[in-house]
């Protein structure tokens, strides 16, 4: 006669835990937004940013900012090897060897990416390295696609103003969702920006008014296979603009993959 099997609330609690999903799959998708710039106030605007409209979508969001007292050194940015996507809002520094190799590391895996602003010229100082230091001149040129080339002036701000226009061809592409076809104002003063590789896609340009100036402010690109968005808007006031705020999520949820969809928010 076979024995009775025994109905043990503990260890049918115990079969539950082995079968179900690992903690890695029901993780949220992380980004780690990488900050360290004095121009334009990124510290505060994508903090509040990423809580407003990134965190309520079920993204988890991680900031490592530069050290204070060190402007080459951003503490905790190992935590990179385990994001999803990062955020990068960078101006003009030489970090030390191990931490710019784990950005190359990241990037050269084939992992999205989505730049703002001086993410266009973040690890140059236009100068040698300090021994121990490292750069990376042309990561305009291999990670984004485009060759940075300095900006307009920008005194006073906002005069002239510049003006942004979606790329018709590109109004159904996920980024450009929900942003619509209309020229709008921005107070961002426009890069320079040049040779775009072949892999590149123009999502938004932009131009000063009253003036025959065209640039590009916002495109896609691949690098190893990675997912990569960049705009050179990003100014703090450009934050309280609906439509950057649109195509800044739709990049977001884009680059993890989510193809730009914005979920509804919970109740």
């Amino acid at each position: 006669m076979l024995p009775r099997v025994v109905r043990c609330p503990l260890a049918v609690m115990l079969l539950a835990l082995c079968v179900a999903p690992s903690r890695a799959e029901d993780e949220r998708p992380r980004v780690l937004f990488l900050i360290g710039e004095q121009e334009y106030n990124t510290k505060e605007t994508l903090p509040a940013f990423a809580d407003a409209e990134l965190t309520p979508r079920g993204v988890e969001c991680v900031f490592v900012h530069v050290d204070p007292d060190d402007p080459d050194n951003f503490p905790g940015i190992e935590q990179l090897a385990d994001a999803d996507l990062l955020f990068l809002s960078v101006r003009r520094r030489t970090l030390p060897e191990s931490q710019l190799a784990v950005v190359r590391d990241y990037l050269d895996a084939g992992r999205p990416m989505v730049g703002i602003r001086t993410a266009s010229h973040p690890f140059d100082r236009r100068q040698p390295p300090a021994e121990g230091k490292a750069d990376w001149v042309l990561f305009d040129d291999e990670v984004l696609g485009m060759d940075y080339q300095g900006h307009y002036s920008n005194k006073p701000p906002g005069d002239p103003p510049t003006l942004v226009m979606p790329v018709a061809a590109e109004l159904k592409h996920p980024v450009m969702r929900g942003i619509g076809g209309a020229e709008f104002p921005v107070t961002s003063h426009l890069y320079k920006n040049r040779d775009a590789a072949p892999t590149v896609t123009i999502l938004m340009t932009g131009r000063i008014k009253d003036r025959g100036v065209f640039e590009p402010v916002a495109w896609t690109n691949t690098y190893h296979g990675g997912r990569i968005f960049y705009t050179s808007l990003g100014s703090p006031a450009d934050f309280e603009i609906p439509q950057f705020r649109t195509m800044l999520t739709n990049a977001v949820m884009w680059g993890l993959g989510r193809d730009g969809a914005k979920p509804a928010l919970p109740e």
